[in-house]
This record gives structure tokens, sequence and C-alpha cells, in this order.
């Protein structure tokens, strides 16, 4: 297998570990005003946020590690995409760090206006993230207008097209449903509970708007693997929910797991072997091979990725091990200015 393939694949599969990962964290911004609302709103909030306190900003390090390999191994996709995604990859970057000031300030004060406008902040940068990075990566699988100098030529308001907005709608819906059941799976009493409703209404969205999507692409530039993966995506999503409505949350957060990485897993399928294809001339798309760096540098990055890579897994998994315990209102202490913080 040459190279080329092989860092395709890898940065496919950084993707797909941000999107599983850093998905059900989205999820749970997003559903701080679903399920912390009522006279315990307060302890609700904090509840949820201690779920992901310890993951959070952890799960984040793929998509840094997704952006800078594909710098190194394909720089003319990273300089393309980067650049003809300027604006909405700059959203995105404001809103992760305003979310990321929300976990970490909501806590300094015992004013509700205080804690409530934080709570703004990481509701927004959750379910910013989560519609953008749908429509950007669905534009980038079926096309955009790149001229003869591997330049994007249109601007935001070509993004917004029908796919896009369905593709955005998928994520912010599978999100939702990933960190409903995340939460169902780390939280006892009220909120376990009402979690799992939850997952099962926004799953039955989320599977309506993935099927369309995922045809679309298929039908569009789809490929026998990523029927089969759109399958996979499809089946695991049903899987999840028929689970939750059981009570196994276990097994519903492997479902919803599995489902985002086969759908992303499609979308990388779709694509190859273009990195950017150009919906202007299809001579002038971007492909594994026009868009790599050296042989050289690829060599280099392929021993670096051999040593790092099962350690950096090695670590992730130790992280979520450690916090795997189920937590409720009652293990929030009453003192709340000290201890309102994202982390247990």
């Amino acid at each position: 297998m040459e190279l080329t393939t092989v860092w395709f694949i890898l940065i496919a599969v950084l993707w797909t570990g941000y999107f599983v990962l850093e998905g059900f964290d989205f999820g749970v911004g997003m559903l701080m005003p679903v399920l912390g609302r009522g006279a315990d709103g307060e302890v609700r909030k904090r509840v949820m946020l201690n779920t992901i306190g310890p993951v959070w900003d952890g799960n984040e390090v793929w998509l840094l590690t997704a952006g800078g390999a594909t710098f190194a191994a394909f720089p003319e996709w990273y300089a393309t995409m980067f650049s003809g995604l300027y604006l909405p990859l700059l959203i995105i970057l404001v809103a992760l760090i305003v979310r990321a000031l929300g976990f970490d300030y909501r806590g300094k004060s015992d004013d509700p206006t205080w804690r409530k406008r934080w709570d703004y902040a990481i509701f927004f940068g959750s379910a910013i993230p989560a519609l953008l990075w749908g429509v950007a990566l669905t534009n980038v699988v079926m096309g955009l207008p790149i001229n003869a100098q591997l330049e994007y030529t249109g601007n935001l308001f070509t993004l917004l097209n029908p796919i896009g907005l369905i593709g955005g709608l998928t994520t912010v819906a599978l999100f939702l449903t990933h960190g409903a059941i995340f939460i169902a799976l780390k939280t006892e009493g009220d909120i376990r509970r009402e979690a799992r409703a939850v997952a099962l209404k926004s799953g039955a969205v989320a599977a309506l708007l993935a099927v369309v999507l995922l045809v679309s692409i298929n039908v569009s530039t789809g490929s026998f693997a990523s029927w089969i993966t759109a399958i996979v995506a499809a089946v695991a999503l049903l899987a999840g929910l028929f689970a939750i409505s059981r009570g196994r949350e276990g097994w519903a957060f492997t479902g919803t797991f599995v489902s985002i990485g086969a759908a992303v897993a499609t979308l990388f399928l779709a694509l190859f072997p273009d990195v950017m294809p150009s919906s202007t001339n299809a001579a002038f798309s971007l492909t594994t091979t026009n868009a790599s760096s050296t042989q050289l540098t690829l060599t280099i990055m392929t021993w670096v990725a051999a040593i790092f890579t099962p350690i950096v897994l090695l670590y992730t998994s130790w992280t979520y091990w450690t916090f795997r315990r189920r937590i409720g209102t009652q293990h929030i202490p009453a003192v709340s200015v000290s201890t309102a913080g994202t982390k247990p």
C-alpha cells in the first residue's frame, strides 16, 4: 500500500476519533438547557459537566492532531481546505474557545446571571461546531468550486447548500443522541431517565437525516465500500436506540459510537482517492497523489505515528477507565462557588 493511501486512512481515523469522542461532549453541552431545568437545575448542570470534565479537553487533541497530520502529509489539501473554509473554521475555533471559557469560568461566581451567561457560551460553543463540522465535511466530499490554481472560488453561502445543511443537521442530531446516551451511561436518578427519553427522540431524527445524507452522498460519489459502511452506520444507530429503550446504556453508547464512526468512514471512502474534489472541473481536483508531501516526509511521519499512536490510545483508554463510575446529584457538594467547575 502506498504511503499516501496509508496517511489518508490515518487522517480519516483521526477525524473519526474526534467525532466519536468530541461528539458526546458537544451533545452534553447542547443538552444543558434541556436536562438542566427544574428547581435543582444548577445541581443537574454540574452533574452533566462533571461527566465530561476529565475528558473534554483531551478529546480536542484529536482535532489538533488531524489538522497537523493533514498539514504535514497533504500540504496542498491543507492549504486549499483551510483557506477555502477559512470563515467557518474561524467560527468553529472561536466557538470552541468560548465553550472552554464557559467550562472554566461558570463556577467562579455564585451569581445566577453569571452562570446563565456562561451556560449560553457552553450551549452555543457546542451547537455551532456540531453544525458547521457537518456542513464543511459534507461539502468537501460532494465537491467545492476549485480553479486550476487549486484555489477555492466560492464563499460562505456556497457552503450553505441543501446537502451541506443536511450534513450539518445530521451531525447535530447524532451528537445530541450520542451525548444523551453518554449522560444516561454516566449518571443515575432522574437525569439518567430523562436522558434516555431525549436519546430516543433525537435518535429518531438523527436516523432519518443520516439516511438522507448517506444515500445522497453514495448516489453521487460513493463506492461499494462506502455503501457497506453506510449500512453499518444505520444498523448500529438503530441497535443503539433499541438498547437505550431497554435501559442498556453501555450497548447503546457502543451503538452510537460505531454509528458515528461508520458515518465518518462513509464520507472518507466516498471521497477517496480525491481529497478536495472540484465541482468546477474534475481535472482541478486534489487527490492523494497531487496533494501529498514527499516520500521522505511521509516515511518519517509513519515511523513517528507508529511509535506515538499506541501511547496516545493507551493514555486515552486509561483516562476513560479511571473516570468510568456514575455520578448523581448527591455527589455534588453543597458549596457551589469553588466546586462547580468541570472537574469532579
